[in-house]
């Protein structure tokens, strides 16, 4: 509750004094670096009051500030009014401008703690070149959280189990020799990995210890032969741990990862990724232990969905996409009838999703947002905030589903009534934007950064822009976010190559605050498109498999060749997805999918 927020501060700031602390630096991240936090690393959401999943908290004895990207800002000023901490704004998440704050207003000799083991290792030497830089210690070494947060969650403890069979299509055995390989290439003779989905990925197993992530709270040290486990005692039953054991994989508790790393032997090579690793576990290495850093081998071995993955992923686009007619077919018969709210949005998506195999769980919060609110990209609807859907406008939906198969990510605008001139001009800017990505091709190994612009340019041409990215990774039953690649504005390096069978976002939009929103998002596959003397090139696939609103679309903005590519877009979904509907549904796929 907002109300408490004062009284949180200034216990922790109570604690600081005692403890000769200045400031205190609370990021968005757990031991993992994980998107979505256990509730038992979400201090900054506990002490702050705000709720986004990404932004830097630092509180000193006089002041308390909330550094968050745009995306953020609406929700940030109302969730953090009365609390006492600012909001500093800045343009985009890639800008570490608390640091350029901490130096301006901190002095030399002063001390700032932040819990290492949950801040990133690249972020830490940011940090301690900047604060070296103005003579300020840094400590690590403190959770200064524990001693302030008296009904501090515990730490999750729901079960692992195996991904299996057939959608499981890579046994763990290859994957792991695979890794072996990559280490061996590096000259290391030990890999320790912290990030969650490349551990469920490498070792075929799922869990729930994260929201909307099929993914469970583990370290994993693997050497040239075998590997250790640390999890939570009793997550993996004596069965699983006799065939993670036929794989070389022993498993031991949680909390002894750090030891584990303590004691490597002395002549031991270790290969570890600073971007996917912690201050407090690199810090337990022995000082003088040779260190490799590198990318996980896992991060790009994953990011390459084999060809039965997409084939997998194929086939759950259409239950997908059956849900999501059903869906759209009753909300077009009860909008402007029956009562409904951005939360029935999300019951209804949800429960439709729910009645197709293969279905989890929701990939993420669904965002549903009427008009003003579906110009909040990050928005969410609440209890005590959520707009009736009613009158004229637009709706945003941003909804995806964890299936044994694949996970999808997908946004929609739908008309509500009769749109105005300028939603329809700003939908079809969109539109114009994601066509021309989705029709792209590209020479293979284009860092995937460069094709940012493809989706914007359209966008451009009439002096709008929007503050996300185009695209993001997306998992295979794993995380909705996935790297390395990723189409933004983000500093490009050699990781982010394009390669076949990566699986990427594709999801221009335009916000106008106060008013409306656009997003149109589908999946996109990347596939073989020709090889010649210039090299191999890729194309993308579209994999998402739902209509866009043709009602919200203002023809003369379009040219041949993007009516082209939406007409023949829509027979495709209609072709997949007829076959699996009947009634009102089908009705609705028919109307929503004709020529234009």
């Amino acid at each position: 509750m907002t109300h408490s927020i004062p009284t949180r501060l200034a216990a922790l700031r109570r604690h600081m004094q005692q403890q000769g602390i200045a400031a205190c630096l609370i990021p968005s991240s757990d031991p993992h670096l994980s998107e979505y936090l256990p509730s038992y690393w979400q201090g900054r959401r506990w002490l702050s009051g705000f709720h986004g999943s990404v932004g830097t908290l630092i509180v000193t004895a006089d002041f308390a500030g909330l550094w968050a990207d745009s995306r953020y800002w609406v929700q940030a000023e109302q969730e953090l009014a009365g609390s006492g901490i600012a909001l500093m704004k800045i343009q985009t998440v890639a800008q570490p401008l608390h640091l350029d704050w901490l130096a301006a207003n901190l002095g030399a000799g002063d001390v700032l703690a932040v819990d290492g083991d949950v801040l990133a290792l690249a972020s830490a030497r940011l940090l301690q070149d900047k604060l070296l830089a103005a003579g300020i210690v840094l400590r690590s070494d403190l959770d200064l959280l524990q001693a302030v947060w008296p009904d501090r969650p515990p730490l999750p403890g729901q079960p692992v189990y195996e991904h299996l069979p057939p959608y499981a299509a890579t046994p763990r055995a290859d994957k792991l020799a695979a890794v072996r390989d990559a280490m061996r290439q590096h000259g290391a003779s030990h890999h320790f990995i912290s990030t969650l989905d490349d551990i469920a990925w490498l070792l075929n197993l799922r869990g729930g210890d994260v929201s909307y992530n099929p993914v469970f709270v583990s370290h994993l040290l693997l050497d040239g032969s075998g590997g250790t486990l640390f999890v939570g005692e009793g997550k993996i039953d004596a069965a699983l741990a006799h065939r993670l054991a036929a794989d070389g994989i022993a498993v031991a508790d949680y909390g002894q990862a750090k030891a584990a790393l303590a004691a490597l032997p002395a002549d031991s090579r270790l290969l570890l990724d600073p971007r996917r690793v912690t201050l407090g576990l690199r810090a337990a290495v022995a000082a003088n232990l040779a260190v490799i850093e590198a990318i996980n081998p896992s991060t790009l071995l994953k990011s390459r969905k084999s060809e039965a993955e997409a084939q997998h992923v194929r086939d759950t686009m259409v239950q997908d996409g059956v849900a999501l007619a059903e869906f759209f077919a009753w909300f077009e018969g009860a909008v402007n009838r029956d009562t409904i709210t951005e939360l029935t949005i999300d019951e209804q998506i949800t429960a439709a999703r729910a009645r197709r195999p293969g279905f989890v769980s929701p990939s993420f919060a669904t965002i549903a947002g009427f008009n003003a609110n579906g110009a909040l990209p990050h928005y969410r609807a609440t209890a005590a905030h959520h707009a009736a859907i009613e009158g004229d406008g637009l709706l945003l939906i941003d909804s995806g589903g964890q299936y044994l198969g694949g996970t999808t990510d997908i946004t929609r605008v739908v008309a509500v009534g009769q749109p105005s001139a300028e939603q329809k001009r700003d939908f079809t800017l969109v539109l114009k934007g994601m066509i021309a990505l989705s029709r792209a091709q590209f020479p293979q190994g284009t860092l995937s950064p460069m094709l940012d612009t493809l989706a914007r340019a359209p966008i451009w041409q009439h002096g709008i822009d929007f503050g996300h990215g185009v695209g993001h990774g997306v998992g295979y039953f794993l995380n909705v976010h996935e790297g390395p690649q990723s189409i933004s504005r983000s500093q490009p390096d050699a990781t982010m190559a394009m390669l076949p069978g990566m699986i990427t976002s594709n999801e221009p939009g335009i916000y106008r605050p106060g008013q409306w929103g656009v997003r149109i998002e589908n999946l996109l596959l990347n596939v073989a498109a020709t090889s010649n003397e210039f090299g191999d090139f890729l194309r993308f696939e579209t994999l998402t498999l739902c209509p866009i609103d043709l009602r919200c679309i203002e023809r003369t903005l379009l040219n041949q060749e993007e009516i082209d590519w939406l007409n023949d877009y829509h027979c495709h979904v209609r072709e997949r997805l007829a076959p699996q509907l009947d009634g009102a549904a089908l009705a609705w796929l028919q109307q929503s999918t004709r020529t234009r």
